[in-house]
């Protein structure tokens, strides 16, 4: 998920969505991103206060903590709530970042979660950015398969997003 960090100039502004309690972000503020990690759980939080700008949000329930706000990078790790994608790509900034990974169909038969409320189906993050993209996104990697240790379902994405110059038209890089 990280190696995709060593592209993002230091002070890059990066979000990560769901963050627990925070492995990601610490990692990020250690190579000097100014990190924002949200979660729902402010138990969770407590510790990162002094490394990273924390929000406690449910954000499935409530309305978006950071209305307006874009970021250099947006960071998505086990975590999916269809609804919020349309509100999480118009938070990743003009050439900014989306790194998601989370579960896949198939992660049913080996463990949780395992309803497909929660499991992505074959090329959806492929298909989610095509569809709630005005200007395009360049897919810089992407894997959909089976991962050992533990035993997981995942797809993965990289990408970045494309604007089109000043008065032009948009383009769909995908």
């Amino acid at each position: 998920m990280l190696r995709w960090s060593q592209d993002w100039a230091r002070g890059s502004k990066v979000l990560d969505v769901a963050c627990g309690s925070g492995r990601h972000v610490r990692h990020l503020a250690a190579l000097g991103m100014a990190v924002t990690g949200i979660d729902r759980d402010a138990t969770a939080l407590e510790d990162l206060a002094h490394i990273a700008e924390t929000r406690v949000a449910d954000i499935e329930a409530g309305p978006w903590p950071f209305p307006g706000r874009q970021f250099d990078a947006l960071l998505i790790t086990n975590y999916l709530w269809r609804p919020l994608w349309p509100t999480l790509l118009d938070s990743v900034a003009d050439d900014g970042w989306l790194v998601c990974e989370t579960f896949g169909l198939g992660n049913e038969t080996v463990g949780r979660p395992s309803s497909p409320d929660f499991l992505l189906r074959p090329g959806e993050l492929i298909d989610t950015l095509r569809t709630h993209s005005a200007d395009g996104w360049r897919i810089v990697a992407y894997e959909d398969g089976f991962l050992d240790t533990p035993d997981r379902f995942v797809q993965r994405i990289a990408a970045r997003r494309v604007a089109a110059p000043h008065g032009a038209p948009p383009r769909h890089h995908l």
